[in-house]
């Protein structure tokens, strides 16, 4: 199926000479993305670093690779390389440094990875100035719909129907299961891709020998998902220490797995300041329902600040706000570190107005603040032309990000 991301990446190409970095979780579809964009070249260069020919073409150097792409006739060579899972490579900045600096005239470099593409820790190879980063999220709600770029953060809204919102729900935005949307498929495809994730991704990546352990975390996570994180009682359930957790939710989050929000404090008395609230990039696995509707938006909201990011608007973060008092708006999204946006999430449409998005788009001015029903029908306005807290249905309200 078309993905918005496929437009973004034919639109980099044509106005950018930096490398394309393409980052998202396992199965999330960036090889057939990459693969879709790389069709649009007359020739282009496929190299996956899991496969073990790919890997010597690597490993023999910049110039074996060069040769491959056939820089060196007259036929010019490729207009695309593509380097997939590079990132399990230990020098792989280090070559891409020399690829890019030989070679960018060339071609397009396009580098695709299911774990962080994090190319800050290391000084004396740094890619710094040479690669735009893209993060590729699951299917949303607003994706589903339509796949054009626009200017804006805030697209016209349009209804999806019940029947694709219930399977985006229940199966997830991964788009096999979604496509499927077959329980028995799903099933499979779940545990598998778990296995490999917990069992070959994290082993390969992060060195760590107790998977077993990191199994139970990741189980717990799952239970715990939008819930404030609390490092002693997970270290005490599977009798590891503080910062062992610290390092192996860490670990989790550089694959995917799970992410982090924290909380917003600048300008609320009291605020909390420090703990975390964790989410799932799968909502699927969460078989709660009030944890799976919440998940379901943080999943949306974080898709969106990052996508926002990522093409140069602005530069967008997603919080929480909670007080000492346990007052709480379950999202804030600030754009250039000044508050815009407050979400409140709710299952049914019967519950009230929440008095905290008052109280807190007061302290923060941001100008919207919505409650977000997920069981409202589609309701056919803007929700950001609202600048008093409003309830709003889901339906509406994801339909208008990305």
């Amino acid at each position: 199926m078309e993905r918005i991301y496929e437009k973004v990446l034919l639109e980099h190409a044509k106005e950018h000479r930096q490398m394309l970095f393409l980052a998202g979780p396992r199965q999330v579809g960036k090889t057939t993305t990459a693969k879709t964009v790389a069709d649009q070249s007359e020739r282009s260069l496929y190299l996956n670093w899991d496969v073990q020919e790919h890997r010597r073409i690597i490993l023999a150097g910049e110039n074996s690779v060069a040769s491959k792409c056939g820089f060196d006739t007259l036929s010019g060579g490729v207009e695309t390389v593509i380097f997939d899972e590079i990132h399990k490579y230990p020098r792989w900045k280090l070559f891409l440094k020399g690829f890019f600096d030989l070679f960018a005239d060339q071609c397009h470099i396009v580098v695709t990875g299911s774990g962080h593409l994090n190319v800050f820790k290391s000084g004396g190879d740094s890619l710094m100035g040479r690669y735009f980063l893209y993060r590729m999220h699951p299917l949303s709600v607003a994706e589903l719909l339509n796949q054009t770029l626009v200017e804006n953060e805030i697209r016209h809204q349009q209804e999806l129907p019940d029947k694709k919102f219930e399977t985006l729900l229940a199966f997830g935005g991964f788009p096999e299961p979604f496509l499927a949307a077959n329980k028995r498929f799903y099933n499979r495809w779940r545990r598998l891709r778990t296995d490999q994730l917990l069992r070959e991704d994290l082993r390969d990546l992060s060195h760590i020998q107790d998977i077993g352990r990191v199994e139970i975390l990741a189980e717990n996570l799952i239970h715990q998902a939008g819930s404030l994180v609390n490092y002693s009682t997970l270290a005490n359930s599977i009798n590891v220490s503080v910062d062992t957790i610290r390092r192996w939710i860490s670990s989790l989050e550089s694959l995917y797995f799970s992410f982090s929000i924290r909380p917003w404090s600048s300008n609320i008395p009291k605020a909390l300041r420090k703990q975390p609230k964790i989410y799932l990039w799968d909502w699927s696995l969460i078989s709660d329902r009030g944890s799976r509707n919440e998940n379901f938006i943080a999943c949306h909201l974080l898709k969106a600040a990052q996508w926002w990011t990522d093409i140069g608007l602005g530069n967008y973060q997603l919080y929480f706000i909670r007080d000492k008092e346990r007052r709480e708006v379950d999202f804030l999204l600030t754009r250039d570190n000044i508050p815009w946006l407050l979400v409140e999430v709710k299952s049914s449409g019967k519950s009230k107005l929440s008095p905290h998005l008052t109280r807190f788009q007061e302290k923060t001015g941001a100008p919207h603040a919505l409650q977000v029903v997920i069981d409202h029908d589609y309701v056919d306005g803007d929700c950001f032309s609202l600048r008093r807290p409003a309830i709003v249905p889901a339906k509406t309200f994801l339909s208008q990000l990305v």
